[in-house]
């Protein structure tokens, strides 16, 4: 289960310095150096454009061509905003061009995105190099300082924010900044908007979300917790879900984190979603846990089962401004029938999910 270990990268060795140079069309700046500054209004007068991130500021001067997405999910909104990525990179799914089938019809005619990987060292800096790109998103990523400057050899790099814990950013600021860094401004606000209509249709139909708890988990060596700051959470939250009192505190600052059996009681919520290898043989395992097995969140029924490798479960864990509809689509409905108050009322799996 190694989609929610969103690795820490060490530095790249200063070898590889020489095998990249500035090719792209900007510059980049480390912080410290300078207030950032604010972006055009989208459109033909949209560059140039100066983007702060965790490590300084990046200013893009022309409307990007060829971009390369380190970002783990920032390709759904390079694709939603008419571009194709010249490459991508790997995270779940092993799909063609590492494109989600939410996301597969925006690529149109065009040809699929090389797929890069990231094996714990950081991104792969000659092959980027090689394609020479005119920018490089990395917002919903762990991007190091070295890496940050090493990539903004090649290329205007838009890293992740400072705000936010690595992989933190939410979907929405996501797509916000990388319609500014494509100078589409007023098109990334507007699919927000129509993402979060999705959400208000869904509190509205359902009243009971409002204010009942809930969390996601997954049984990673024991249990583990996404927190506040993760996507998976804020989509609870943006269904009106409240999330556990004191979650966060276990968490910290990282986007999830493994409890102690001591801390089970986080679970016991309104609802619980697990994300997990296999359904039925999950829950039996979990149940069979006293400490968990006795818990309301269980004798009431209020649980949620997503199978991980199923093209559900990879959309619950992508959350982006396109894989947001299609989970919608599924997960309401299972929160439904686990808040509608009634044990006997079965949590069912999705007919696309049942027949994997």
């Amino acid at each position: 289960m190694f989609r929610f270990l969103r690795g820490t990268a060490t530095a790249l060795a200063c070898a590889l310095l020489f095998a990249v140079a500035a090719c792209g069309s900007g510059s980049t700046t480390d912080a410290g150096s300078g207030p950032a500054t604010p972006g055009s209004p989208s459109g033909s007068s949209a560059f140039p454009v100066t983007i702060p991130n965790k490590f300084g500021e990046t200013t893009i001067t022309a409307e990007p061509q060829r971009i390369v997405t380190v970002g783990l999910t920032d390709q759904d909104a390079v694709l939603a905003l008419g571009k194709v990525p010249v490459a991508t990179t790997e995270w779940i799914g092993k799909y063609k061009g590492a494109i989600g089938p939410w996301a597969a019809g925006k690529l149109g005619g065009a040809s699929v995105p090389t797929v890069l990987t990231d094996t714990g060292t950081g991104p792969q800096v000659e092959k980027i190099a090689a394609l020479r790109p005119d920018l490089i998103l990395a917002l919903y990523s762990g991007l190091t300082k070295e890496q940050y400057q090493l990539l903004s050899k090649i290329a205007p790099v838009v890293a992740q924010p400072s705000q936010h814990a690595d992989y933190g950013i939410p979907w929405q600021e996501q797509t916000e900044t990388i319609g500014k860094a494509l100078g589409k401004s007023s098109q990334a606000a507007e699919l927000v908007a129509g993402v979060e209509a999705r959400f208000s249709a869904a509190k509205a139909e359902h009243p009971a979300f409002a204010g009942a708890s809930a969390v996601m988990a997954t049984p990673y060596e024991g249990i583990f917790v996404y927190g506040g700051q993760d996507n998976r959470s804020r989509v609870l939250t943006s269904l009106g879900f409240t999330l556990p009192a004191g979650l966060d505190a276990v968490v910290g600052d990282e986007f999830g984190a493994n409890i102690s059996k001591e801390r089970t009681d986080l679970l016991d919520t309104d609802a619980i979603v697990w994300i997990v290898s296999d359904p039925a043989t999950d829950e039996a395992k979990l149940h069979a846990e006293k400490l968990y097995g006795d818990l309301n969140v269980v004798k009431q029924g209020r649980e949620v089962y997503v199978k991980e490798t199923g093209d559900y479960g990879n959309a619950v864990s992508f959350v982006s401004v396109l894989s947001l509809p299609y989970t919608l689509d599924r997960l309401v409905p299972q929160l439904a029938a686990a808040v509608d108050g009634d044990p006997a009322t079965p949590v069912e799996q999705p007919a696309s999910e049942t027949a994997q």
